[in-house]
């Protein structure tokens, strides 16, 4: 094989996987994400990654490599979903007059997984649902569209007919609730 024709094999390589991976990696990855936009980004980092490793050179088992990195950008997106999330609830160090400083993020975003990481983060997501059904309608449904679904302001008042700035402020007295709710839950995850 000459030089001039491995980037070329590479290519027919690539769309040959393209073709035969592409509708069923994106149905995987559409069942585990909120939205089809989400789903064809993750897809497109998906090829993207491919291309890289294929024109480095070739890889054993396609199917379960293609999967496997699927699988990790699903993981990295709701990572990140999670920490934007958590940096929008809680203060950040400074910003909170008492002495306690929520380290949610130490705790809830660590890489190693163990029963009692998986156990803390079961118990977050189950108080933070617990709060917001303490939240006024309005105020909690404002909450989820934007933090939850993903969904733009400029959406939410479409949707509502509401002003923006008044959603805003209602977000925010969620917010407010929901990290007073948390800092209790911390002190009692941090104290025993």
């Amino acid at each position: 094989m000459t030089a001039a024709s491995m980037p070329q094999d590479n290519n027919s390589h690539i769309i040959q996987t393209i073709a035969s991976y592409g509708k069923s990696l994106l149905g995987f990855i559409r069942k585990q994400v909120k939205n089809d936009a989400d789903a064809e980004d993750i897809l497109q980092d998906v090829w993207y990654q491919f291309s890289n490793v294929v024109n480095a050179g070739p890889i054993e088992q396609t199917s379960a490599w293609l999967y496997r990195v699927a699988k990790n950008k699903i993981i990295d997106k709701h990572k990140k979903h999670t920490e934007t999330l958590l940096e929008d609830m809680l203060p950040a160090s400074g910003d909170d007059d008492d002495e306690d400083n929520l380290d949610f993020q130490s705790i809830l975003l660590t890489e190693a997984t163990t029963p009692e990481t998986a156990y803390l983060r079961n118990l977050f997501w189950e108080q933070l649902f617990i709060a917001l059904d303490e939240l006024p309608e309005n105020q909690r449904q404002v909450f989820i569209w934007q933090e939850l679904d993903d969904m733009p302001f400029e959406e939410i008042a479409q949707k509502t007919g509401e002003n923006i700035n008044t959603l805003v402020s209602r977000k925010r007295y969620a917010v407010l609730h929901l990290r007073k709710r948390l800092k209790q839950l911390y002190k009692e995850i941090t104290e025993y």
